[in-house]
């Protein structure tokens, strides 16, 4: 007979323990040839050596998961402790598993171009991700902003659009101004929603270390030790895009991601997206992607309907007018 203590001071007990202790239980099942105590902040395990490491190593697997995450659910704690957990719990840790959601919901990069996205933020400190409407750009933008604050590579998280939708109207919507702008933000608030617990977000957007805001409140800040996306950058002018690419400081990251066919903007101003990535792309730090319709997660038929467009929009590009000769 062989006691061991093992310290969970680096987690929140409540997390670990469960309600009423209910993920405590689940362990005593799972090793019901050990003797399991929980003491505040510590567990005593009693029973044969071999026995405790097996324990030791799934509990250990359980704390690195609730350090990286802050919760995990009884249905995702006990499938930890089952006997496939190890590869579980290696496959979660891989490099095409961005974050793991507040249910133990894993999200990747699905597609070789997202994939090809991650490796491109690793290696620039600015990325240019264009292409149409559910390809994942945003989405994946933002895993890897929460992925970046969760191993505190940055201090925050600034996610900004252009609310160009809004234009000279929005006097005339309800609410104060949080409550005016934030339909056009809603997105990145559904992103957030699915990667971290609702009160780890609160507190986190509370306390300034995720903001989310309109493009035009960039103006004259500094955004140091940031990663930081801009969204629907299609909608901003030239001058906005050149605003926001020179707030960037230092130990920051950017992603700027678009659709170049969804430009909002009036007919008298031009998206300042295709210009940036024209004469920026080839700069050494910055990185450029496109996605395409290949990259579409989002319902099956969207796939063909982005080709049905596209098609249709090549037929309606008039041919250039015969020059008459004289």
């Amino acid at each position: 007979m062989t006691d061991t203590i093992i310290n969970l001071d680096t987690v929140n007990p409540v997390e670990f323990f469960g309600t009423n202790n209910g993920k405590l239980d689940i362990l005593k099942k799972k090793f019901p040839l050990l003797k399991i105590l929980s003491r505040g902040t510590q567990l005593k395990l009693s029973g044969a050596p071999e026995e405790i490491d097996t324990a030791r190593e799934k509990i250990g697997q359980v704390v690195k998961y609730l350090e990286r995450n802050g919760h995990l659910s009884e249905q995702y704690f006990e499938q930890i402790l089952g006997e496939d957990g190890a590869d579980q719990f290696a496959e979660q840790n891989s490099n095409d598993v961005l974050v793991l959601g507040p249910n133990g919901r894993m999200v990747k990069a699905r597609t070789a171009n997202q994939k090809k996205m991650v490796s491109l933020a690793g290696k620039n400190d600015i990325v240019f991700a264009i292409g149409p409407a559910g390809t994942g750009k945003t989405y994946t933008a933002v895993a890897l902003a929460v992925r970046a604050l969760k191993n505190k590579a940055v201090r925050k998280i600034i996610l900004t659009r252009p609310a160009v939708e809004a234009g000279e109207s929005l006097g005339f919507l309800p609410g104060d101004l949080k409550e005016k702008i934030d339909p056009y933000l809603r997105p990145l608030y559904d992103a957030l929603d699915d990667m971290i617990p609702a009160d780890k977000l609160s507190y986190y957007m509370a306390t300034r270390v995720i903001e989310i805001a309109p493009l035009a409140y960039m103006r004259g800040r500094t955004l140091d030790h940031s990663f930081i996306i801009l969204d629907e950058a299609q909608n901003a002018t030239d001058l906005q895009l050149k605003m926001f690419l020179t707030r960037i400081g230092a130990s920051a990251k950017a992603i700027i991601t678009g659709d170049l066919t969804q430009v909002d903007l009036p007919r008298n101003q031009q998206s300042g997206l295709l210009k940036a990535t024209r004469i920026l792309r080839h700069i050494d730090g910055i990185g450029y992607l496109e996605l395409d319709e290949e990259d579409v997660v989002r319902h099956r038929l969207v796939k063909a309907i982005i080709k049905a467009y596209e098609k249709d929009h090549e037929q309606e590009v008039p041919a250039a007018p015969r020059q008459r000769h004289p």
